[in-house]
């Protein structure tokens, strides 16, 4: 019986872990199946707003220089017939000729900024849109750490509550890094979505003065180091987290944030992908009341690119 006992024992703990390996896999391809939908959507729509949007940029150049010609022809003939008849000189200052001529450059200036901004955004959208990339590829680590703050913007910027969260980038000098890129992105969007979370939860118990005079700040750290491994650390000015339950952060659905904003799958997938998907760590350090630093270490190869 004995004997029985412990074999019964060793099948269930084998059908443990097997039902808890069933349960993370079907969490990833869940989890995977939405993040590549998601990427396919946002390329199609960066793909629609890119077209139209490059016809007016380069369109605006030529528009620009053609009006500065227009107005230089208007300026030689006042400087030539200096006293127009009546009805022109009626016209000029209805349309108020010198302010016009003054501030139409600067009109098609700041279109020109304008467009410029969303080619910008376009192209954060097509680099954030590689969740459909199955392929290791070399990437420009930074270039995807810009686009996902960029997608992230609407919640960094300032708002009537509190003003704009800061956000420095202490970057190093990095080689490509040979990734699986939507993956990679992904995990970045989980950390600084919650170091985003952890300010504005700090952010409840300030006033818009304790604020300004403490403000929000996330830093962003690269490093290359051994000739191998590259360091990204993501550091908010938080709460923190309790020591206690730092162990549990990266276990399926574990959250510290209120019901219904936060299912605690992100932090869980993000150590998935780094860990078993990049041979990499993700590990946290935190205190309590001092903010909270998440620190992923990668190699800059890959096994499967390298063979």
């Amino acid at each position: 019986m004995r004997s029985r006992t412990q074999e019964l024992q060793l099948k269930n703990s084998d059908l443990q872990n097997a039902l808890q390996q069933l349960q993370q896999t079907q969490i990833q391809m869940v989890h995977s199946e939405k993040m590549s939908s998601l990427g396919q959507m946002v390329a199609g729509i960066a793909h629609e707003i890119n077209n139209p949007v490059n016809f007016i940029h380069g369109n605006l150049v030529h528009a620009d220089e053609y009006v500065r010609d227009l107005l230089g022809l208007v300026e030689l003939y006042r400087e030539q017939y200096p006293n127009p008849n009546s009805n022109i000189q009626d016209e000029i200052e209805a349309i108020e000729l010198d302010f016009l001529s003054d501030d139409l450059p600067k009109l098609f200036q700041s279109m020109q900024v304008g467009t410029e901004r969303i080619r910008e955004i376009v192209k954060s959208l097509r680099i954030f849109s590689r969740f459909d990339e199955a392929e290791i590829k070399e990437v420009d680590l930074h270039e995807g750490i810009d686009s996902t703050l960029m997608i992230l913007f609407n919640r960094l910027k300032a708002k009537p509550d509190r003003p704009a969260i800061e956000v420095v980038k202490h970057y190093g000098q990095l080689p490509k890094l040979e990734c699986y890129p939507g993956q990679l992105n992904q995990v970045l969007m989980n950390l600084l979505s919650n170091a985003i979370d952890a300010v504005e939860e700090r952010n409840k118990q300030r006033s818009y003065e304790e604020i300004q005079n403490d403000p929000n700040r996330i830093e962003i750290y690269t490093e290359f180091k051994n000739s191998d491994l590259i360091t990204i650390r993501i550091v908010d000015n938080g709460f923190g987290i309790p020591v206690e339950i730092q162990d549990k952060l990266f276990n399926p659905f574990f959250t510290t944030k209120e019901v219904g904003k936060g299912t605690g799958l992100g932090l869980s997938i993000s150590h998935q992908i780094i860990v078993e998907k990049h041979g990499g760590t993700l590990r946290c350090r935190s205190e309590a009341g001092r903010g909270a630093e998440f620190i992923i270490d990668i190699p800059r190869r890959q096994p499967q690119a390298s063979t």
